[in-house]
């Protein structure tokens, strides 16, 4: 039994390298303190990531930063993301690319003005044949890339800002953080052949199921038993215990394994980068898409569809029916969800189904929407408050009620059952059970 000094100590590293999970580049200046509990704990810390994950993790007096491994082909996509939640381009990491290179730049001291910053960039893009157009849609490209490395800590604001400038091109004065730079990417440049030798493991890492395995689950929001190797298969089916304690002691994650595969949770909802539930009408939307999908077919166990040439587990909604749920849903929803969405139901439709996509719970097909088991995990649950009184009825409507409440027809959240066939033993997965009525929460 551990001692409350001991415990306290656990909790405090614990604690931080949730903090790495969520933020890999932590800064002085955006979070000192917990760069603090990082720095205090670093030596166990390095130990952690390195042992578990195959991660380095560099700590420095002013930062930390966690390197984390490429994704592997089966993970989402996680792209940087403009302040107003749009998806960088490749355009915008170009920007970006040559914003860093301007950095490194002879002559660019601890201090510059963006528009020298904003000259060395365009000079440094001639050099590299990359064209460059004096238009607002590229202006938007650069303050996006600007904001960025501010975000990062990078760069930072002394004097003026990047949206005055970008608004008005007003005169800024930036402090430049140059001891990050180096650590922006993952690996050296050097000796890589091009770009996608970026996305490719390092050669000196030796892949190890088990850190492989370990690595999925913290890294991707589902993993789907088909994506697993034989190996990783076999150490999710032996050492599901082991696997279990670590992940929680260490980070905690709780780990929830059935037939069709495995993912981490985390009970208090912060080591997520994409949080669903959550608010915001696509969210909504994604959500009471799956609800309604599932009401209506009713799946039982055993369904499967065809994915990329593979026969998976899911539920297959032709697109179709999906759109018609969409547009009812706008419908119903219109006075809260807007005008942009309800006139514009296939915009509507995109960007659900990119969230539930982005969170591996659905996949888009030429034939339609599959629906992987996981999904009935947020499954509405319905909520009917207490009958109101005579007198609170006198007293006016419900004060926690909004103008646009749908008060008594349901919430947005995990749902009480799930998709996932509950399996003691899953090594062997017989069916998949997409009508289970658990009580597994997130």
């Amino acid at each position: 039994m551990s001692s409350p000094m001991t415990a306290g100590v656990d909790a405090e590293r614990r604690d931080a390298a949730r903090a790495l999970l969520r933020s890999p580049f932590l800064t002085a200046a955006d979070a000192p303190e917990t760069l603090a509990l990082v720095r205090r704990h670093a030596t166990a810390l390095k130990s952690t990531f390195a042992t578990l994950l195959g991660y380095p993790l560099v700590v420095e007096a002013s930062f930390a930063r966690l390197i984390k491994a490429p994704l592997t082909d089966d993970a989402p996509a996680r792209p940087a993301r403009r302040a107003s939640g749009g998806e960088f381009t490749a355009r915008t990491y170009a920007h970006l690319a040559l914003l860093c290179a301007a950095l490194l730049a002879p002559g660019i001291g601890e201090q510059v003005l963006i528009s020298g910053l904003v000259e060395q960039l365009r000079a440094d893009a001639a050099r590299a044949e990359v064209t460059l157009e004096d238009s607002y849609t590229d202006q938007r490209h650069l303050v996006a890339a600007f904001r960025q490395l501010i975000g990062w800590g990078v760069l930072e604001e002394t004097e003026g800002s990047v949206a005055a400038w970008g608004d008005r091109h007003d005169e800024a004065l930036l402090t430049v953080h140059r001891q990050l730079l180096p650590h922006l990417l993952a690996r050296s440049l050097a000796p890589l052949a091009g770009p996608a030798d970026l996305l490719t493991a390092g050669p000196d890492l030796v892949e190890q199921p088990r850190r492989s395995l370990r690595r999925k689950l913290v890294e991707n929001p589902l993993v789907r038993r088909e994506d697993l190797t034989e190996a990783e298969r076999d150490a999710l089916s032996r050492e599901r215990t082991e696997l279990t304690r670590l992940l929680e002691d260490h980070f905690g994650l709780l780990l929830e394994v059935r037939v069709e595969g495995a993912l981490l949770y985390d009970p208090d909802r912060q080591v997520t980068d994409t949080e669903f539930p959550g608010p915001g009408t696509v969210k909504q939307a994604a959500l009471l898409l799956v609800d309604e999908l599932l009401r209506v077919h009713a799946p039982a166990g055993g369904r499967t569809a065809e994915v990329a040439g593979r026969t998976v587990p899911g539920l297959l909604c032709d697109w179709d029916e999906v759109d018609e749920v969409v547009t009812a849903l706008a419908g119903r929803h219109r006075k809260a969800w807007g005008a942009e969405y309800v006139t514009h139901p296939d915009r509507l439709r995109a960007e659900a189904v990119g969230v539930l996509a982005g969170l591996s719970l659905a996949t888009g097909t030429p034939d339609g929407l599959v629906l992987h088991p996981a999904a009935a995990r947020y499954r509405a649950v319905v909520e009917t408050p207490p009958a109101r009184t005579r007198a609170q009825t006198r007293l006016g409507p419900d004060p926690g009620a909004g103008p646009d409440s749908d008060e008594g027809t349901g919430r947005s959240g995990p749902a009480q059952g799930d998709l996932f066939t509950d399996s003691t033993d899953d090594s062997t997965p017989t069916e998949t059970d997409i009508d289970t009525d658990g009580t597994t929460e997130s």
